[in-house]
Parts: structure tokens; sequence; C-alpha cells
């Protein structure tokens, strides 16, 4: 990874919802820190920074360092609390790291190739079945993003989970079982599909367009 996140925090003695409310008019962001085998803190950081952060996508799938006072220590973010229509952070979940346990991360996919793969060229349109992967791995382990390589796909052809390649040291969360979900489809355009669908016969029926109509006596 070759970029470092740091958050700035402060202990949040007074908890509640009106404690919650009296930090956001001030400009900060209430926080929850746990995991790795030790109780929760809770936590206070600057909106403006979080917002900025927030604006890099390798944000969501990197180690953060958390520094209050004169300690700092490893964690990734785990959810964030959106107002629903203002552009303003509610909360923030984050989860303590150890070196030796591995983490569960969604991590996002980086598609290569898709302008140039056979299929689009010969007019299909590109449907990405899946944006991220849930994954599972060591710190040290967790890459930014997974890349997709689908520059080979023809018309009609699918990139399976199953067919990506992964990062050294890092699983699927789910097992076995995932991998032969899609992740990428290049198909006909929606209005071909229809048009071929509408032009076939239904099995055992016989067409009747353009046959002759039975002689009069």
């Amino acid at each position: 990874m070759s970029q470092k996140f740091e958050l700035f925090a402060e202990d949040r003695p007074d908890q509640g919802k009106g404690a919650s409310r009296r930090l956001r008019r001030d400009g900060k962001v209430p926080a929850i820190l746990y995991g790795a085998h030790r109780d929760p803190r809770a936590l206070s950081l600057n909106h403006n920074a979080l917002m900025h952060h927030l604006e890099n996508d390798a944000f969501f799938s990197s180690i953060l360092t958390v520094t209050t006072g004169d300690k700092s220590q490893p964690c990734i973010l785990k959810d964030v609390q959106r107002h629903p229509y203002k552009n303003q952070v509610l909360h923030v979940d984050l989860q303590r790291v150890l070196e030796d346990e591995e983490i569960r991360v969604s991590v996002p996919f980086h598609f290569l190739g898709e302008n140039t793969a056979p299929g689009v060229k010969a007019g299909g349109v590109v449907s990405r079945v899946m944006n991220e992967l849930e994954i599972s791995c060591l710190p040290k382990h967790l890459p930014e993003y997974i890349e997709v390589d689908v520059s080979d796909l023809e018309l009609e052809g699918a990139r399976s989970l199953g067919e990506v390649k992964l990062p050294e040291g890092v699983s699927i969360y789910g097992g076995e079982e995932m991998l032969d979900q899609p992740v990428l489809i290049i198909h006909r355009p929606r209005r071909e599909e229809e048009e071929e669908t509408e032009g076939e016969t239904p099995e055992g029926e016989v067409p009747t367009i353009g046959a002759e109509e039975p002689e009069e006596d």
C-alpha cells in the first residue's frame, strides 16, 4: 500500500444523543474504536479532515493510523453513517487490527480492458455484477484494490470470481461457494435481445406470416 492515512482523535467522555449533537455543532464526528480484545473507546474526529480522507477511495481499504495524544494504533474503517441529505458524517466505526490476526474488509475491483475487449468491439455492453469483494487477510497483505482483467472477453462472455487472481495472502470471505458468481458480463444491447426474442417462434407452432389463404370452392 502506497498511501498512508492518519486520523487525529480525542477521547469522548460524554456520550448519548445530546453529547453527539454538541460535537457535530463544534465540527467534530463521534466515533467508536473497538476490537483487538480490548474494550471499546469513544472518540471524536475532526469533521473536515475526515471528509477530506473520505474523498479518497483508498481510505476505505487501507490500514489507518489513529493517534490520540502521544499514542497511535492501526485500525480499519468499518462503517460510516452519513446524514440522509446533508454533506455530513454522523458517526464512524473503527476496528483495531493486530498484525497476527486476519481482518475482514471489502475491497474494490479495478477492471482492466473493458473498452478493448472483443465483446465490446462487437457492440456488446458491459455489466458489472460486483464492484467490490469481501476478503480475509492479515493486515500486511491488505490490497488497496483487486485487478480484474476482462480484455479477452467475447460477446456473451463473463468473468467469474474463481477466475480473478487474488493477491498473495488474500482469500475470499465466504469460501469456494462464491467462486462461480459472475463479476462482469458482456452482453448484447437490450434492444437486440428483445428483437431476437420477439422474432422467435414458439416450439410446436408454424409461422403464419406469408402463408397462402385456402382457395374458395
